[in-house]
């Protein structure tokens, strides 16, 4: 399933580079262009870091400075406070993407929700807390709910720029 998330993750990243490029180069709003090319960097990295498990080195990188600075034992309010920051970062982003949103149609507001859920997962996922570990380890039916948490915001952002390409072509650029 490893390799599956990678391929998604690259594709949509494809899928959003080619929206983008065709929203700047027909579309008089660059804005709309910037935003795709904005995500589909970001799939690209996500990409990447699934492939290589970069938040695998990043959690015992942490744990053995945790434990090299003495406050491992209290690590349960140290990812407290990551997984706070985290959600004020992203309520933070989308109190400034809001006016920029307002602008755009409804499958750019689709895509960075699919974003900002899929960001969120990975970062509280590479935050480690047994809870949501077990959580998305569960398996009903055999699937695993990281796969449809992920996968899921995934093909979100994958739909939106699919739609938002087609419109914009079907509009004629305008």
């Amino acid at each position: 399933m490893g390799w599956l998330t990678v391929v998604a993750y690259l594709s949509t990243a494809i899928i959003c580079a080619l929206c983008a490029l065709h929203l700047s180069l027909r579309s008089q709003d660059q804005t709309s262009g910037m935003l795709w090319g904005m995500i589909a960097l970001i799939m690209l990295f996500l990409g990447i870091n699934k492939q290589l498990d970069l938040q695998s080195w990043l959690t015992v990188v942490g744990k053995d400075w945790a434990k090299s600075q003495g406050w491992y034992p209290h690590r349960r309010w140290v990812q407290l406070l990551f997984i706070l920051g985290v959600v004020g970062m992203i309520i933070t982003s989308i109190r400034v993407a809001a006016p920029i949103l307002k602008r755009q149609r409804r499958s750019a507001c689709l895509g960075l929700m699919g974003l900002f859920f899929l960001g969120s997962f990975v970062v509280i996922r590479a935050a480690s807390f047994h809870h949501i570990d077990r959580f998305i380890g569960f398996s009903p039916g055999g699937v695993r709910m990281n796969w449809v948490l992920e996968l899921g915001g995934i093909t979100a952002i994958a739909i939106a720029a699919l739609i938002t390409y087609l419109r914009d072509k079907g509009d004629g650029g305008n």
